[in-house]
């Protein structure tokens, strides 16, 4: 078998499809080094997305193709070089965070604010600077989730500084307000104080802010949308036709604002026995699958309702934290690189936070 170019083995790289994003790695990935020795092929790709754990997968794909062309091994680094993706509604930009996530719900109980937190982890855990606002000013609760990693005293401040939490950067009206004092104010007053937790924080060089917004649709979450300089959206929902039905409520919402929706994401779709490992559906199925299929948005992850993620976060203690390994962590993970993949789809902010001037891709 005579031996490959480079230029060949760069375009048989080229042309595999990316794991997460179903296009050519060519759209998503820099081929920045490669050298062939005849026999090992090194390869320093740059990725648009946080994707350490995925140096295996890369690997594989890449080491299967070439082996039919004569490749024995393979060494892969990956370097990873996140962008500004543009702004929803052509608000400004905050110069310190390169992309916003909003993380929705149409209705409460679905476990929103657990899957926010582990997300936030989870991107984190994949090589991104990673924030996380509370937007849940009735109720929040990341700081109970957090408690253990908090790195500063949980005592009541002023300080908009974020608090380091598991190395995530995170405010929450939480840290500003008592912990069992009643948050009674009313929506423009709630509009404005989360307006100010958004842009007065001093966040630190974000390659990511997850924001966890307060369920439901009402004037709260229209204003706050309207507002926030969001790059994306999520849905989470879990697979019953009542929190479905209120979470297509909720993309009606994003929609009207022409504020992109990554995906949906299904959380509690089965559980599975602690004992016998039995799974059973015990809220339905199918649910976050059909609102996909209806909105032609991908169903990014199905995660299952655990006893243990539970147990932990209501110690303070996220599963992505204290378990990184765990399945539950694992799969957290594979749902960071799909969710950030997605986003890095979408068209590119150029302009310099400030300017008037926007050219998209």
């Amino acid at each position: 078998m005579p031996q490959p170019s480079i230029a060949e083995l760069r375009t048989i790289i080229e042309q595999l499809i990316d794991p997460y994003r179903d296009i050519a790695l060519a759209q998503v990935v820099l081929i920045k080094n490669i050298h062939w020795s005849g026999e090992t092929l090194e390869l320093k790709l740059v990725t648009s997305y946080p994707a350490k754990g995925a140096s295996q997968s890369f690997e594989v794909l890449i080491r299967k193709a070439l082996a039919k062309v004569g490749v024995q091994a393979v060494i892969l680094e990956i370097e990873i070089k996140i962008q500004r993706q543009a702004i929803a509604r052509h608000l400004e930009p905050i110069a310190a965070i390169k992309n916003i996530i909003a993380i929705a719900s149409g209705k409460g109980g679905v476990g929103k604010s657990s899957v926010a937190i582990n997300l936030a982890l989870a991107i984190q855990a994949e090589g991104a600077r990673v924030g996380l606002l509370d937007a849940d000013i009735y109720g929040p609760s990341q700081p109970h989730m957090l408690a253990a990693g908090l790195a500063e005293s949980a005592e009541v401040s002023k300080d908009l500084k974020p608090r380091l939490a598991f190395g995530l950067q995170t405010m929450s009206i939480g840290y500003l307000v008592a912990k069992n004092a009643g948050v009674l104010w009313r929506g423009p007053m709630v509009s404005s104080a989360l307006t100010q937790l958004l842009q007065q924080t001093e966040w630190q060089d974000l390659d990511y802010l997850i924001v966890d917004l307060p369920p439901g649709t009402g004037d709260i979450q229209l204003t706050l949308t309207q507002k926030l300089p969001l790059t994306a959206a999520l849905m989470v929902t879990t697979p019953q036709e009542i929190a479905v039905i209120d979470a297509r409520r909720a993309m009606a919402l994003f929609h009207k604002l022409h504020i992109p929706v990554l995906g949906i994401i299904e959380n509690m779709s089965g559980h599975v026995c602690s004992h016998c490992h039995h799974r059973e559906a015990l809220f339905g199925e199918g649910g976050g699958q059909s609102m996909a299929e209806e909105y032609k948005i991908p169903l990014l992850g199905q995660l299952p309702l655990d006893r243990s993620i539970q147990e932990l976060l209501d110690a303070g203690k996220p599963p992505l934290a204290v378990d990184p390994e765990s399945a539950n962590s694992l799969l957290y993970r594979e749902l960071a690189r799909r969710v950030t993949s997605t986003l890095a789809g979408l068209p590119r902010e150029y302009r310099v936070p400030g300017a008037k001037m926007r050219l998209q891709d």
